[in-house]
């Protein structure tokens, strides 16, 4: 499984780019994108105030979110 990773890089920071493996700027569009498509399967797709975001799927690790703390 790869790991994405929000960049926190928009407004209130929000995630406009991930981190996802060895790509280190992908959009937030694409990742939406490759995630709809299946490409992350410990992924999936939530929709905030009529924007789509790519999020871990629950378990009990923080160390894996998305948003982990650096």
């Amino acid at each position: 499984m790869t790991k994405i990773i929000g960049k926190n890089d928009g407004p209130g920071g929000r995630n406009e780019h991930y981190k996802i493996g060895g790509r280190n700027k992908v959009p937030r569009t694409q990742a939406v994108r490759e995630v709809k498509d299946g490409q992350h399967s410990g992924a999936h797709v939530v929709k905030i105030n009529r924007r789509e975001y790519v999020r871990d799927n629950p378990d009990s690790s923080k160390r894996d979110n998305v948003n982990r703390n650096k």
